[in-house]
């Protein structure tokens, strides 16, 4: 035999075994009772026998049996996953109220650090809530009025003592001088009695 043509035969061989053996391996996965729903269909189509009707058009035959466990397989694979969702609706809805109850906390959180923050942010003053800001300026303002008003009173205490200082140099002046006129006023006084005196005197001596 020609080398090219054993060696194909070879070929051939190994391919075919493969594959079947790929093909056999893939029907012993296959099971009624074990694996998903596909693969259960799977299985029915591969024992399901063909033929044709009167009509020339192709039918699969299936084993009663075989059907009615392939249904209450069915069924029980959809009650399962009805459990499935039902259990998962469930825990959805659970999530969702506790999403919902963890909003309100952080609503009511919220709130309650806004409160925070407004009462660190603001002062009381005659029971007025008040921002710092407006706060300091109020209190520098009141505090600016007062240094004025103590500037203003230590000008007019200056002022006064230094008029009072003016007023009392005044006075001693006015003390001086009018001591001056009354001691002036005195002299003249005796030196016309001296005067009266020496007039009389030499009246008596005429």
């Amino acid at each position: 035999m020609n080398p090219i043509k054993q060696a194909s035969l070879i070929a051939f061989f190994l391919i075919s075994t493969v594959c079947f053996s790929q093909a056999q391996s893939e029907d012993d996965k296959l099971s009624l009772n074990n694996g998903t729903i596909s693969n259960q269909f799977e299985y029915v189509l591969k024992k399901s026998g063909n033929f044709k009707g009167t009509n020339g058009q192709a039918y699969e035959a299936v084993k009663r049996s075989i059907f009615l466990t392939l249904r209450n397989h069915t069924i029980d694979s959809l009650k399962t996953l009805k459990t499935k969702l039902d259990n998962s609706k469930s825990s959805v809805e659970a999530q969702q109220k506790e999403i919902t109850a963890l909003k309100t906390k952080l609503n009511t959180t919220q709130s309650t650090l806004d409160s925070t923050n407004l009462e660190k942010d603001s002062m009381s003053l005659l029971g007025m809530q008040m921002s710092k800001t407006n706060y300091n300026v109020l209190m520098w303002t009141i505090i600016a009025g007062l240094l004025a008003l103590f500037i203003l009173f230590v000008y007019k205490f200056k002022n006064s003592n230094a008029i009072t200082r003016d007023a009392k140099k005044a006075l001693e002046e006015i003390e001086e001088e009018f001591d001056d006129h009354r001691r002036t006023a005195l002299e003249r006084e005796q030196k016309v009695r001296r005067q009266l005196q020496d007039e009389i005197n030499k009246q008596k001596g005429l």
